[in-house]
């Protein structure tokens, strides 16, 4: 057995869970008023905002429980913890997202027909408003988006939601100078453009890590070349890699070897599956024929490594 253990427990992001808190509340709080703002101005660009504003709150609420749940210990049922919890939640976001947009985008198509009155100028303080809170939880989250891939994807969806209050606002003033309320619907229909293809890449994402997929940055030929590279390594089997959560990818292989020198082996692939591949969580079997699946030779020489990166 390899023993190469030199990794943290923490869970990444854990330093950064006040200020994922503030954010949470600063922004959940304004998808309130920008709710009942949109409602009151009868602005579908607020309300299609909100719906955006809601995948910001979502999204935080999404970190700070991985944050929590990752650091309960795994157990005999749960041998890989509780990471998993981020990508269940994230693909409901995904789902409740598309249900969202296409009654936005329904609900613009009925306003195209007949615009009602809108209030340009409560629309445009809303906005106004939304963009400064924005601008705070931007603040708040940018000092931790390089330690936490939970705390980037917040800081992303903050910043994007950014943007959606801009257009508010130019939306806004188009409609107090030029009285063109079709403007509304037309900015409403632009930013649900805008979030279905981001909520597809997430609902994607979230379904490959469910069906245990490679994942979308490694590159499974690549990494069978390297093995087979390895001296002393003839064959490479059973080539797995997956993901346990977002950037927590695991790799088990079988090598068909020419040598009795497993450690070698094993020191010399998981060296190169760190260095090249940032692969830290791997399961190597060396063995000196390829095995039938199911079987096992007893007169086979095997040795099995294992590194864990839980950080």
């Amino acid at each position: 057995m390899s023993g190469n253990h030199n990794h943290s427990h923490v869970p990444a992001g854990t330093g950064h869970s006040k200020r994922l808190w503030m954010a949470l509340g600063l922004t959940a709080s304004f998808l309130i008023v920008e709710i009942i703002g949109g409602i009151v101005t009868k602005s579908l660009a607020l309300l299609s905002d909100a719906a955006h504003m809601f995948t910001d709150v979502t999204a935080l609420a999404i970190a700070l429980a991985a944050i929590q749940i990752a650091k309960r210990p795994a157990d005999r049922k749960r041998t890989f913890g509780y990471h998993r919890f981020e990508i269940l939640a994230a693909a409901f976001n995904a789902l409740l997202l598309f249900a969202v947009a296409f009654y936005i985008l329904y609900e613009a198509w009925a306003r195209f027909q007949s615009p009602p009155e809108i209030q340009s100028t409560g629309m445009l303080v809303i906005a106004a408003f939304g963009l400064l809170i924005n601008i705070i939880a931007m603040y708040l989250l940018v000092g931790g988006q390089k330690d936490s891939l939970n705390v980037k994807g917040a800081y992303l969806e903050v910043l994007a939601d950014a943007l959606g209050s801009v257009g508010v606002i130019v939306g806004a003033l188009i409609i107090m100078f030029t009285g063109w309320l079709w403007v509304d619907s037309a900015i409403a229909v632009a930013i649900g453009f805008w979030v279905l293809p981001r909520t597809w890449i997430l609902l994607r994402d979230s379904i490959n890590i469910l069906l245990e997929g490679v994942p979308a940055d490694v590159d499974l030929d690549a990494i069978e070349a390297d093995l087979k590279a390895l001296d002393n390594v003839t064959g490479v089997h059973d080539l797995h890699v997956w993901s346990i959560t977002s950037g927590k990818h695991t790799l088990t292989a079988h090598l068909v070897v020419t040598t009795t020198d497993w450690q070698k082996v094993l020191d010399a692939a998981q060296l190169m599956l760190a260095k090249n591949y940032q692969l830290n969580h791997v399961t190597i079997q060396c063995e000196n024929a390829i095995c039938e699946v199911g079987h096992i030779d007893a007169h086979q020489f095997k040795q099995t490594s294992e590194t864990h990166d839980d950080a």
